[in-house]
């Protein structure tokens, strides 16, 4: 999969990309990801990319000249690519977006700065707006870092185990059930005696019922639309007639 990233602070990205799993699906060759410098296609000796808005107001306003050459640029040696305008006006980035946007062939991230973009680069240029939250951030890389990552480790190869993805929160529409890991027992804490069983259809069912019952407590809203089956449903109803801890 390829990325380019425009943006006013390319630097901002060079550690997150050589780190962790980032950087070794980089190294080999599952993602490419390139920042650019949206000031290499401003034109004049000082290579402006902002300037005061029309009407007056606080603040600059990204130039349309010089975004809209970064993108035709890039866009020449990738066609295909989708563009992507990070803006807290945007829809909210979730992990169903994160699937979608996996299995396209390029992204080309619009990272803005300032009040954001001239109003014509939204409507002539790009593809799909995202924020990642209802709040406001100096600029769109940190954005841009959030989704790549989420967006990456669904591109097959990235990460090591094809199903750790799968049993994410959020894969299935639920919050992930909990993990444990040696010793089994921390601190007056043991490790829960199902998960020591071996028994691998108890083990599946506690996971299941792990993840409803934490779903319902910290996101109810995420089982309005979750595919829950008859099984799921019953013990959700038991859970709010019993509302206690669970048994099996």
């Amino acid at each position: 999969m390829r990325i380019d990233v425009l943006t006013l602070f390319p630097g901002l990205f060079e550690s997150p990309l050589r780190e962790s799993i980032l950087g070794r699906a980089i190294a080999a060759g599952h993602l490419s990801v390139q920042a650019h410098n949206i000031r290499d296609w401003a034109e004049g000796r000082h290579q402006v990319t902002d300037d005061a808005p029309y009407g007056g107001g606080d603040g600059m306003v990204m130039k349309p000249e010089p975004v809209a050459r970064a993108v035709r640029t890039v866009k020449q040696s990738c066609p295909e690519a989708m563009v992507i305008m990070l803006t807290p006006q945007g829809r909210t980035f979730r992990q169903a977006d994160a699937e979608m946007l996996a299995r396209r062939p390029a992204l080309i991230f619009l990272c803005g700065r300032y009040e954001g973009f001239d109003e014509r680069i939204r409507t002539s240029l790009v593809d799909a707006e995202y924020s990642i939250g209802d709040y406001v951030l100096t600029g769109g890389e940190p954005a841009a870092l959030v989704m790549i990552d989420a967006i990456a480790r669904l591109v097959p190869g990235v990460l090591g185990s094809e199903g750790s993805a799968q049993s994410d929160s959020f894969a299935d529409g639920l919050l992930e059930y909990p993990h444990y890991t040696r010793p089994v027992e921390w601190e007056g804490q043991r490790v829960p005696e199902v998960l020591l069983s071996g028994n691998h259809a108890a083990i599946a069912r506690w996971r299941r019922r792990q993840q409803l019952r934490r779903t319902r407590e910290r996101r109810p809203e995420l089982l309005a639309t979750a595919a829950l089956s008859d099984e799921d449903q019953e013990f959700l109803q038991t859970l709010e007639r019993n509302d206690g801890p669970e048994q099996g």
